[in-house]
């Protein structure tokens, strides 16, 4: 079975190469590794092409002006050949060489179209000491309209599925993820496992959390994500979600 890792990339020059390194380093070897790249300009392509030998033609790289991340997205799961394709971002890296191993096992194994788990936050340069641990075990679709969703980099899902009922939506900033979990988990209603393991290390400081006005904007965005898809919320129940991620850090 086939997996196919989209990576999408722009001026990553300090992060990129832990998450090649990653990737190569995955004991499961049918790995199709697509990179998508917004024209970088800060040496990025050049520390992807050092790599292109070392994978032996299963890495691809297309490089070219997009529309924003969810638009790269798109054009790597649109590329995409393998059976089941999951998201690494470039400031992120696999916490373990069997990451991609587990996963297959896990679609091998069940009749399911999607698998998700745990991810955990580090400040750059301290990678042995996790700030936040983030578990999807509680995750049921119903938490939706409380802004609750799997952590979004554990989420592997078959090919098929983006096929059937679409990928990430361009009408958002930052919440076409959000928007993508209500579309699959609570419209179309797929069938997913929660696997108990920690898939992803990644560096504090993302889009969505930056600062207020951007935690503003996705959960609005929020908002109208359940609404589009047909499930109530409003913005007090989004705001929840906010309470709930406090115990996640680590002091």
């Amino acid at each position: 079975m086939k997996l196919s890792i989209v990576t999408v990339t722009y001026n990553s020059v300090s992060t990129i190469k832990d998450t090649i390194e990653s990737v190569l380093r995955q004991t499961y070897n049918d790995i199709e590794y697509w990179i998508v790249d917004g024209r970088s300009s800060d040496g990025t392509l050049d520390i992807i092409h050092s790599y292109e030998d070392v994978f032996n033609g299963r890495l691809h790289l297309i490089s070219e002006e997009d529309k924003g991340i969810y638009d790269a997205m798109n054009k790597g799961i649109l590329n995409a050949t393998g059976e089941v394709v999951g998201i690494l971002n470039s400031d992120d890296y696999f916490t373990s060489d069997k990451v991609a191993e587990e996963i297959i096992d896990v679609f091998s194994k069940n009749n399911i179209d999607g698998v998700y788990g745990d991810v955990h936050f580090i400040h750059d340069g301290h990678p042995n000491k996790c700030v936040r641990y983030y578990s999807s075990v509680i995750f049921r679709p119903s938490l939706l309209r409380f802004g609750f969703m799997p952590a979004h980099p554990s989420f592997y899902v078959r090919r098929s599925v983006y096929e059937k009922y679409g990928s990430y939506s361009l009408d958002y900033k930052i919440a076409s993820d959000y928007d993508l979990m209500v579309r699959l988990f609570y419209k179309n209603k797929i069938k997913t496992k929660y696997l108990k393991l920690d898939f992803v290390t990644m560096r504090i400081g993302g889009t969505s959390t930056k600062n207020i006005h951007n935690r503003l904007q996705i959960t609005k965005e929020d908002v109208i994500a359940c609404r589009r898809n047909g499930l109530y919320t409003n913005l007090f129940f989004i705001s929840l979600k906010y309470l709930v991620k406090v115990f996640e850090f680590k002091l």
